[in-house]
């Protein structure tokens, strides 16, 4: 199968490498000023692998577009909606299948990546999503992992599942597109959270960090209309792994934030933290970690006083 992937970050680059790797012809777009991009045009390698010369390199969308019937998407959350205005405007987009492969939520509306994809799109195309837990520097060692595709109609993620999996990548069926996404992208902002307490030397509150947030982001799945079992899957408690005991861009975050030190590097859970605020208004529902980490980040809240607060809370039942 012919695949475009559209995105030349890490995880974009690493998506085309795998996807060539498991036989499929691939198109890789990047920017025309994009550093990476340049940096692949040159060497063929980043930081985490060398890509096969059988994958085309192109600045290109309306060619990537045109070259593919399955379309990989690999870039901010946040400038989703742009860049799916811009597919929008090209041809050939009908019947089309488009992977979002991003953990985020619309900072400005708490709206799903699907949904902000949909709006523009509009309904011609097959949109679905890939997440769930996984480094690019053991998938390039040849260590395996699990991850979860989903999407509206359960053919197009066979589909997707048949031409994408193999002995590196087990993929399951996602049943459930509203917790697989917020579980996705809450997980970023647990993330932040871990790299805090790292930072405040209370990393033994990891523990109860993954048994509390869980609980919090199920309630709010089920609030929106999802299955708040889905939270307790790959998508989300399955990725914690990845991202709260890893050097995870955001945990990274986190640690950074409390010790004074600027993390130059994308972390989505800075703009999912304000998409679940607006969500936990919405939906009436309370979401004391997310709502911690939020205050220390945009209100300056004391950090220290702020987490320890939410642990050592008022004796109550768990459950």
């Amino acid at each position: 199968m012919d695949i475009s992937v559209l995105g030349c970050g890490r995880w974009g680059t690493f998506l085309a490498w795998y996807a060539n790797k498991i036989g499929h012809n691939v198109m890789l777009w990047g920017r025309e000023n994009s550093r990476n991009f340049i940096g692949l045009q040159e060497t063929r390698k980043n930081d985490y692998l060398t890509l096969s010369k059988d994958i085309e390199l192109s600045m290109s969308l309306e060619k990537a577009i045109s070259y593919a019937e399955m379309i990989i998407i690999s870039i901010s959350a946040q400038e989703l909606r742009s860049f799916a205005k811009q597919l929008s405007r090209l041809s050939k987009m009908q019947r089309k299948t488009f992977i979002l492969c991003m953990k985020g939520l619309e900072a400005s509306s708490g709206k799903r990546l699907s949904q902000v994809f949909g709006e523009e799109i509009g309904k011609t195309a097959n949109i679905a999503v890939w997440v769930g837990p996984g480094h690019v520097q053991d998938f390039v060692n040849d260590i395996p992992n699990c991850m979860v595709i989903g999407s509206e109609n359960i053919e197009v993620t066979k589909k997707i599942v048949q031409e994408l999996n193999s002995d590196l990548i087990r993929f399951y069926y996602g049943q459930d597109l509203i917790g697989n996404e917020i579980g996705a992208a809450a997980k970023n902002v647990m993330g932040i959270a871990a790299g805090m307490l790292d930072g405040l030397n209370n990393s033994s509150l990891k523990g109860s960090l993954m048994a509390r947030g869980t609980r919090e982001i199920s309630r709010l799945v089920r609030a929106m209309g999802g299955n708040d079992v889905t939270v307790y899957g790959l998508s989300h408690l399955g990725d914690f792994e990845a991202t709260l005991f890893s050097d995870s861009h955001n945990r990274k975050f986190g640690q950074g934030f409390i010790q004074g030190e600027r993390f130059e590097k994308l972390a989505e859970g800075v703009s999912t933290v304000t998409a679940l605020k607006e969500l936990s208004t919405h939906y009436d529902i309370q979401l004391p970690i997310c709502n911690a980490v939020y205050e220390i980040i945009f209100n300056n809240n004391d950090p220290k006083e702020t987490l320890k607060d939410l642990f050592l809370r008022p004796v109550k039942f768990e459950f």
